[in-house]
C-alpha cells in the first residue's frame, strides 16, 4: 500500500479531520483568489489586491463552516449562501466566498436524493446569481456574476454524480449478497432434497426386510416345536432377509460419508432386473405373488434411466410390503410391469380382505397411509414423491369388491437423460 493510499483510509477513518483539512485549502484558495484581480482594456493582466476586513472575516466564516458539512449539511448550505450573499452585494472588490457554497452545494447534492438537489440547486443559483447581478458592484453581465451561476451548477452535478455512483455501487453489492444468499438457499434445499430421498430409501429398506423378518419369525416361533425343519427354513429366510437389509443400509449410508472415509460399496442401487427376487423374498414370507412383465424395450429404444429403473423396483417393493401387512393372511398380489410408448406402467393389485385401512389414502390427496394400527406410516407418501420427482404420476386407493390398487406411470425419458442425450 503506498503513502497516499495510507493517508487517504486514515483520513476516511476520521472524517472531522478531512473536513478541517478541506475548510483549510479552501480558505487557502480563497484568499489566494482575494489578493488577485484581472483587469486590463487590452487583454488580462494580473495586479495585486488587498481585501478589506469585512471580506477576510466572511471569508474565515465561510471556510469554518464547511468543518460541520456533513454533520448538517443544509444548515452549513443557509449559512455559506448567507455569507457568500454579503460578500457579493457589499464586496468591492469581490472576494471568491461562493467557493464555500459550491462546497456545501456539491455535499447536499451527494447526501440527499435528486429531487431535493434540484430545488436546493436552483434556488443557491437564482439567489446568489441575481442578487450579485442586481444589487452587486459590478454590471450584470459581468463574468464574476456569470461564474457565481456556473461553479453552483457545477457543485450541485458532481455532487448529484458521485451520489449516484454511491448507489450504483451499493446496488451492486445488495445484488452480490443477494446472490450469496440464494447460492445458500439453494445449497441448503439440496442438502433437504437429499436427506428426503436418503430418509425414502432407509424407509423402503427397512419396512421391507422387516416385515419379511417379522412375519418369519412368527412362522419360526409357531412352528419351533413341531416342525422344527420348517422353522429353520423359516429362520434361514430371516438370516437372509437380514443380510439384505443391513447390505442396503450399508449402501444408503456410505452415501454420508466424508471424503476421507473409506469408499462406500459400489455395489449398483436395485432395479427391476431384480424383480423376480424381489417377489421371490415375499413368496418364502408366504405372500402369494404373480408377476407379469412386458417392459422389454424395442430394439431402438433408449435403455431405462437409473432413476426410473429404481423409482419403479422401490414402489413394487414398497406396494408388496403394504400388502404383506395390511391385506391379510390369506392375500394374493399382482404385479404388472409395461412398458407404453415412452412410459413405464406399474400395477400392483390385491384382494385382501384384512386391514385395509392402515394404508388408505388421504383427503388431500397426499397419498400418506394414515390408517390404525400401529399408526401413520411415509409408505404411500415416499411412493408418490418418488413418482412425482421424475414427472410421472400415481394413483392409490382400494379396488371395488376389495382390496387395493396401486398404479404408477413413470416417463421412460426423463429431463435429466435427456439432457445428457442431448446435443
Amino acid at each position: 500500500m503506498s503513502t497516499f493510499q495510507r493517508a487517504r483510509r486514515r483520513l476516511r477513518a476520521h472524517p472531522f479531520a478531512l473536513d478541517a483539512a478541506l475548510a483549510a485549502g479552501v480558505l487557502v484558495c480563497i484568499v489566494a483568489g482575494s489578493l488577485v484581480e484581472p483587469h486590463g482594456p487590452d487583454g488580462v493582466t494580473w495586479a495585486l489586491r488587498t481585501p478589506d476586513a469585512l471580506s477576510l472575516v466572511l471569508m474565515v466564516l465561510g471556510a469554518a463552516a464547511l468543518v460541520l458539512r456533513r454533520r448538517a449539511p443544509l444548515a452549513v448550505l443557509a449559512f455559506t449562501g448567507g455569507v457568500s450573499l454579503v460578500e457579493s452585494v457589499t464586496g468591492d472588490p469581490r472576494a471568491p466566498v461562493a467557493m464555500c457554497v459550491v462546497v456545501a452545494l456539491y455535499t447536499v447534492a451527494s447526501a440527499t436524493d435528486r429531487p431535493t438537489t434540484w430545488r436546493v440547486g436552483l434556488l443557491t443559483m437564482t439567489v446568489l446569481t441575481g442578487a450579485a447581478m442586481i444589487a452587486g458592484p459590478l454590471p450584470w453581465y459581468a463574468q464574476e456574476n456569470l461564474a457565481i451561476l456556473a461553479w453552483t451548477g457545477i457543485g450541485a452535478t458532481a455532487g448529484d454524480a458521485v451520489r449516484s455512483r454511491r448507489a450504483f455501487v451499493q446496488a451492486i453489492r445488495e445484488r452480490a449478497e443477494r446472490a450469496e444468499r440464494t447460492r445458500e438457499e439453494e445449497a441448503r434445499r439440496r442438502v433437504a432434497e437429499e436427506r428426503l430421498r436418503i430418509a425414502r430409501d432407509l424407509h423402503d429398506v427397512v419396512a421391507h426386510h422387516i416385515a419379511l423378518v417379522n412375519v418369519q419369525a412368527g412362522v419360526a416361533a409357531h412352528v419351533m416345536d413341531k416342525r422344527p425343519d420348517q422353522a429353520k427354513e423359516a429362520l434361514a429366510h430371516v438370516r437372509e432377509a437380514s443380510r439384505s437389509a443391513l447390505g442396503e443400509l450399508r449402501a444408503t449410508v456410505g452415501l454420508l460419508r466424508q471424503s476421507g472415509d473409506p469408499e462406500a460399496p459400489t455395489e449398483p442401487a436395485p432395479g427391476l432386473d431384480r424383480l423376480d427376487d424381489l417377489a421371490g423374498t415375499f413368496r418364502n414370507a408366504g405372500l402369494r405373488v404373480l408377476v407379469a412383465r412386458e417392459d422389454q424395450r424395442p430394439d431402438h429404444a433408449p435403455a431405462l434411466p437409473a432413476a426410473v429403473d429404481l423409482a419403479a423396483y422401490r414402489v413394487v417393493q414398497e406396494a408388496l410390503t403394504n400388502v404383506q401387512k395390511h391385506a391379510g393372511a390369506e392375500a394374493k398380489a399382482e404385479v404388472s410391469v409395461v412398458r407404453v410408448g415412452p412410459h413405464l406402467e406399474i400395477t400392483v393389485l390385491d384382494d385382501g380382505t384384512g386391514n385395509g385401512g392402515g394404508r388408505r389414502e388421504a383427503p388431500d390427496g397426499t397419498g400418506t397411509d394414515t390408517g390404525s394400527g400401529n399408526g401413520g406410516g411415509h409408505g404411500l407418501l415416499g411412493m408418490r414423491e418418488r413418482v412425482t420427482a421424475l414427472r410421472g404420476t400415481l394413483t392409490t386407493g382400494p379396488r371395488y369388491g376389495g382390496g387395493f390398487r396401486v398404479h404408477a406411470i413413470l416417463p421412460v425419458e426423463t429431463h435429466t437423460s435427456a439432457a445428457q442425450d442431448g446435443p
